[in-house]
């Protein structure tokens, strides 16, 4: 590649993301919470995502753990397209 006459090459990265899918989802009887979370520890070339689904109380509130799992990028984002076209709805919790 030439850009005014010197002899440039730009290493391009398509397709990269540094957006993750990050907050809560509740499932539609209101009986599972699922965090989306980004791993501090990820790679900025290979960044991983936790999630973290829970059981809930009568007030839809976390009330045990069910499971953990670390997820690669585009299985995050697969799984967060994949809850929400099946009714799960975003609700504001803070996972600490």
């Amino acid at each position: 590649m030439t850009l005014g006459g010197a002899n440039v090459w730009t290493n391009f990265s398509y397709g990269s993301r540094t957006y993750t899918p990050c907050g809560c989802l509740l499932n539609p009887e209101g009986s599972r919470l699922i965090f989306f979370d980004k791993c501090k520890k990820s790679r900025v070339n290979n960044i991983k995502v936790f999630t973290h689904l829970f059981y809930t109380n009568h007030l839809g509130e976390p009330a045990g753990l069910k499971n953990t799992r670390l997820l690669e990028l585009h299985c995050a984002f697969e799984t967060w397209d994949e809850l929400v076209n099946n009714g799960w709805t975003e609700v504001q919790h803070y996972f600490g």
